[in-house]
């Protein structure tokens, strides 16, 4: 990935990008598509105020920094804080070249309520590229991606709806690729070898992180169909972090107990967990992109110096400790289905409301 110089880029614009920053950044081509992307991606679900409440001032701000750093490619949806990051980001984006940048966002998952929350139809599937593209201030984006489709009803329907819907948005020229989301890797190679559509891209998240690096185990799959690979959330939506995971998050009592105690290991040995796990995760072979979200300067600061600086003889020494201890005996297991499970159940629920 370090031999391209992203100032020879397509994305490069001279007078907009930072030369000295593009120069230190990686880059690798997604896929068949064409595009070169940079190896730290900028996911925009933290401009939505989904993580904590955030300054729309400070997002634009961040989304310029993250740019003009050389980072090249942004993710998005509806669904993030239900349509605001998608306007926010739409604010930033109108002070930037569209040649700086491709841009993913999804559709199929927009509110809140549980009853309301997916529509895979093709009829919602058009009107919500629409609403974004509006949202986004664009006439295109590059990538088109169906949100979480293990939420389908069943994989038919993204099938045999979603997707010929979202060739139609392609052939519009409203798109330029198609791409599919989700946890469970086993629904990729289900949907692929079935589609009548191309698919171009996969994004998954939190298989390629420090307690599950089950994405390498796929990628000669996809590499072999010229399929891009879009990793996310290194740190396993805050598993990986002395913080702690949210309450609501998906995973098993022994996949929370061995997070927590590699990051108390790493505290006493005075090492950030979340730049071990950053860096475990950038270093991976054979995916091009990782996405990580953020709206904080401070944040995406952090975040450029794991591409930038290496982790020192100490902190090398306590990755590779914690990865033997705490991680090998966890076998990259998984919370697949535990979500949909829970949705499901919810769905039979008429008083029931929002998913947390």
């Amino acid at each position: 990935m370090a031999g391209i110089d992203g100032r020879l880029l397509p994305t490069y614009v001279e007078g907009f990008h930072d030369a000295e920053a593009v120069a230190k950044m990686k880059y690798a081509v997604l896929g068949n598509t064409g595009l070169t992307v940079s190896q730290l991606s900028f996911g925009a679900s933290a401009l939505g105020s989904v993580f904590r409440e955030t300054d729309d001032a400070e997002s634009v701000q961040v989304v310029h920094k993250a740019l003009k750093s050389g980072i090249n490619y942004i993710d998005t949806a509806p669904w993030y804080g239900h349509g605001k990051a998608e306007t926010v980001l739409g604010k930033a984006l109108k002070d930037i070249p569209r040649q700086a940048y491709y841009l993913a966002t999804k559709v199929c998952r927009y509110e809140p309520d549980v009853h309301k929350m997916f529509d895979f139809s093709a009829e919602r599937t058009l009107r919500s590229v629409d609403e974004s593209l509006a949202r986004l201030g664009l006439s295109y984006v590059d990538i088109i991606q169906v949100h979480d489709m293990e939420f389908a009803p069943s994989l038919d329907v993204v099938i045999n709806e979603t997707l010929p819907a979202l060739q139609k948005v392609k052939d519009s020229g409203k798109a330029k690729f198609i791409g599919i989301t989700g946890y469970p890797l086993g629904n990729f190679r289900k949907v692929i070898g079935r589609s009548p559509v191309k698919i171009d891209t996969i994004l998954t998240y939190c298989h390629g992180s420090m307690n599950d690096n089950s994405l390498q185990d796929d990628l000669q799959y996809f590499h072999e169909r010229g399929i891009g690979v879009v990793n996310a959330s290194p740190i396993s939506m805050g598993l990986l972090s002395h913080r702690g995971p949210p309450a609501w998050h998906p995973a098993t009592q022994d996949i929370k107990d061995a997070c927590r105690q590699a990051a108390e290991y790493c505290k006493s040995k005075g090492a950030d967990i979340s730049r071990l796990a950053m860096h475990f995760t950038l270093n991976q072979p054979g995916v091009p992109t990782t996405l990580v979200s953020t709206a904080s300067q401070a944040n995406l600061d952090r975040n450029l110096r794991a591409v930038y600086e290496e982790l020192t003889s100490d902190e090398k020494e306590t990755l590779d400790y914690i990865c033997e201890r705490f991680f090998k005996p966890l076998n990259n297991k998984t919370w697949e289905g535990v979500e949909v499970e829970r949705y499901r159940k919810m769905k039979q629920d008429p008083g029931a409301a929002v998913l947390g």
